[in-house]
């Protein structure tokens, strides 16, 4: 930047929106600027080190002679007057090998390396590489000089941790390229490890990293010229939550939302999620949480066991941009986040995307606008709110990649409706767009009913999208079941809201029999201890198995002719089934209670009860 032209000066600043007047060149032309482009602005007045800082900005709007940007800092000190100097490229990122296990800002700048330069308290206008150069990586050559190649092949890999990390051609190579030199060996990720010869014969240098624009998609050059090619999601992704796989499934390359007013569970829900779900990575974006929230994040992560073998932070990179951190940072730390994901999505990898929370995303956005004096909309957020939560979400999908592999990027999304308003704007728009709407109800986590999902008002039109896959996996009568035994929790609710106002004897013994039933349902199914080392994950075949037996206690127990006989039969049936979910499969314990509710219900006992368990 310090060789980089000045092209424009500081006319006027409103917080983290500032003015800027072009300059002429030569011939009395305007210098160009673009929308999105990254300019620097550079204070006159320098810090106490003497250290010339570099704000870095984006252009916003550009009229004649004029543009406003948005810094990514703080303003403090900026005088009109002071020079600006273009990038000449977009807000981008750097994506190559090393990534994984990082803590970045919205900016992808590397919190842990500048915190030990620069204390905890961090200086603006630093420019630090997100990827460590020095590191060396051990390159292997998967083609051969005269290989032709396109835009997303790989030339190569190195070994990222546990993960094949792909080298691939340039997302945006335009035509066919021709390999004319390659080498094996160790070397830095700035270091060329290949050549090329585009179409036009001139040669490129490839080196292990590039740099890539965020509120572009990875895939668009790639769909576009049909190298690869986005499909239809068909498989769930399976997260071990009971509630969310049988009854508000997610499917892998599918979007999701979680909203929910404070206290209602959010942070052990996503931890739950990030840490057993079914997929290759994890990307958590912390966009404008308190801070306290996202420190508990990056201290508990790298402790945290992956069921896979290490630690979860092997193969997690967090985001992280608090509340107290600059408006601008903050909304273009999830664009950052989904960048990163679409790269290693490329590659083949499933990756799941925790966004924590879009409404402080949606927030900054409304900043920005009410600062840029843009005509509002529904409770001041910008009349695009709509579409920019369309185009965050569409990022997500499942891709063919140019060698065939699928890969996936799934995105959930946490909502925090000020008071659990969801008619609010930001939750709106989200459930016009996601596919998995997972509503958190104070009044269950008031109850200690977690996960506090609301099974009422939670909906997912995965279940029948993805009905093939389940009839494959689980028998064909699964959804059918499924749906049968969310009704009964529907029904289960009238009766229990007559029974506020009649109490027990003011109902039938059918509607308290309905009644039992569904809390039934709800204590040992729905409800699960993110605490306990059994019960916190459950696999996909152990709740299948836990559900048809459950289904058929519920309607095929011993004839129960009074409410205190049936209150009696399903305390005990749900003391039982609780004790089961704690208990490890082929364990004493848990022949003990299998055996105990096929007694209780009459059923005969299994002939190999621990095949049949497991």
């Amino acid at each position: 930047m310090k060789d980089a032209q000045i092209t424009a000066r500081v006319a006027g600043v409103r917080d983290d929106i500032v003015t800027l007047r072009l300059e002429t060149d030569e011939q009395g032309q305007f210098y160009p600027l673009i929308k999105n482009e990254v300019v620097y602005i550079c204070p006159t007045r320098t810090p106490a080190d003497g250290r010339q800082e570099y704000l870095q900005a984006e252009v916003l709007r550009v009229r004649h002679g004029e543009a406003d940007v948005q810094v990514f800092e703080n303003t403090r000190g900026v005088a009109i007057g002071d020079p600006v100097r273009q990038s000449g490229q977009m807000l981008s990122v750097t994506l190559g090998p090393g990534l994984l296990g990082q803590v970045y800002d919205g900016l992808q700048n590397p919190l842990e390396i500048i915190a030990s330069q620069h204390g905890f308290f961090l200086p603006r206008g630093l420019q630090v590489e997100g990827i460590d150069s020095q590191k060396q990586w051990a390159f292997q050559p998967g083609v051969k000089v005269g290989a032709r190649l396109k835009a997303g092949d790989p030339v190569g890999h190195v070994q990222e941790g546990r993960f094949k990390h792909k080298i691939m051609v340039p997302f945006n190579q335009m035509g066919e390229v021709e390999i004319t030199w390659i080498q094996e060996a160790t070397f830095t990720v700035d270091t060329p490890v290949a050549r090329i010869r585009d179409h036009r014969g001139k040669e490129h240098e490839l080196t292990m990293q590039q740099r890539w624009p965020v509120r572009i998609p990875v895939c668009q050059p790639l769909l576009a010229q049909r190298f690869s090619e986005r499909c239809y999601p068909e498989q769930p992704l399976l997260t071990s939550i009971r509630l969310i796989d049988t009854f508000f499934p997610v499917a892998k390359g599918g979007t999701a939302c979680i909203p929910g007013p404070f206290g209602a569970g959010k942070t052990v829900l996503q931890s739950l999620i990030s840490r057993f779900s079914d997929v290759d990575i994890v990307v958590i974006v912390a966009c404008g949480e308190r801070a306290g929230e996202v420190v508990e994040t990056i201290t508990e992560f790298p402790a945290l066991p992956d069921p896979k073998g290490g630690t979860l932070m092997d193969r997690t990179i967090i985001i992280c941009n608090t509340s107290s951190m600059p408006v601008a940072a903050r909304e273009a730390s999830i664009y950052t986040g989904i960048t990163l994901s679409e790269y290693y999505r490329q590659m083949g990898y499933n990756v799941l995307v925790i966004a924590d929370s879009t409404s402080r995303w949606a927030q900054a956005m409304r900043e920005t606008s009410g600062r840029l004096e843009e005509i509002p909309g529904e409770e001041a957020f910008p009349a695009y709110l709509d579409s920019s939560v369309r185009t965050l979400y569409e990022r997500a999908g499942l891709i063919r990649n140019n060698e065939g592999e699928y890969g996936s990027l799934t995105l959930i999304g946490t909502v925090s409706p000020a008071g659990g308003n969801f008619e609010e704007p930001v939750t709106q728009s989200t459930l016009r767009t996601v596919k998995t709407f997972l509503g958190l109800s104070a009044d269950r986590a008031y109850k200690r009913a977690y996960p506090a999902v609301d099974p009422l008002i939670s909906w997912s039109r995965y279940l029948d999208q993805l009905s093939n896959w389940y009839g494959e996996n689980l028998g064909e009568g699964w959804v059918k079941d499924v749906k049968q035994m969310h009704q009964l929790l529907v029904q289960g609710e009238d009766v229990q809201q007559m029974m506020q106002v009649t109490g027990e004897e003011g109902v039938t013994l059918d509607d308290f029999l309905t009644y039992n039933r569904a809390q039934c349902l709800d204590q040992v199914y729905l409800q699960q201890d993110a605490f306990d080392d059994v019960d916190a994950s459950t696999s996909m075949q152990r709740q299948q198995t836990f559900f048809k037996l459950l289904k058929r206690c519920l309607y095929e127990h011993p004839h129960l002719d009074d409410k205190d006989k049936t209150r009696e039969h399903f305390t005990r049936l749900t003391g039982l089934f609780r004790n089961l979910n704690y208990s490890r499969e082929g364990s004493p314990d848990f022949k003990r209670y299998w055996n105990e509710i096929h007694q209780l219900n009459h059923f005969p006992l299994p002939v190999a009860t621990e095949t049949d368990s497991q």
